[in-house]
């Protein structure tokens, strides 16, 4: 009966870390407001990013959280009318943009009445941090941390803290039921 209590707890405990991974990776399903790769600034403009690396997973893209080092497509969609008719320029560097901070690629700000923005990197595992400038009054300043082939403790921790206390609680319940006193008539009769 114990094996069978501890059997079903961990089917249980792995079933929840399913739903709920599946719940935390989502990103194309949510709304514009939520995304994580939507910023807005100034007056109120706003512009959405999406990495790909299409050479290690064709059908996959990313926000500011990169699984790989390699040939990287960084592509700004410019949501707002207003970012579309001002000349908007991007910068990519290597670290948070500091004064030690090494520039990958910069690109002068020009008019993209498209829409759309994009750029082919080479990317090595660490932080970079990519800044979009448009040139108006006042000028309007995005910025996107990008962490590449890193592991972000604190999201994982918080991705696992549910589930570990689903598991937790559901294993205390098992026990309560085990000790109780029916349960153990039960068992002493059936193992007699």
């Amino acid at each position: 009966m114990i094996k069978q209590v501890i059997r079903a707890s961990a089917t249980a405990f792995i079933f929840i870390m399913a739903l709920h991974a599946g719940v935390a990776g989502a990103h194309g399903n949510v709304a514009m407001e939520q995304d994580s790769c939507m910023r807005r600034a100034g007056g109120g403009s706003m512009l959405h990013l999406s990495v790909y690396q299409p050479e290690i997973e064709p059908s996959a893209h990313y926000c500011t959280e990169i699984p790989n080092v390699g040939e990287t497509y960084l592509v700004i969609d410019l949501v707002d009318q207003a970012l579309r008719d001002m000349p908007v320029g991007m910068e990519i560097v290597k670290g948070s943009g500091g004064a030690d901070s090494e520039i990958i690629k910069a690109i002068k700000p020009i008019y993209h009445p498209s829409g759309s923005l994009s750029q082919k990197v080479y990317l090595e595992q660490g932080e970079y941090t990519v800044t979009l400038k448009g040139e108006a009054v006042p000028p309007v300043e995005y910025t996107y941390p990008l962490r590449v082939q890193m592991i972000n403790y604190s999201a994982l921790f918080q991705k696992a803290i549910g589930p570990t206390i689903a598991f937790l609680a559901i294993m205390f319940i098992g026990y309560k039921i085990i000790k109780t006193k029916k349960v153990q008539k039960w068992l002493a009769s059936r193992y007699s």
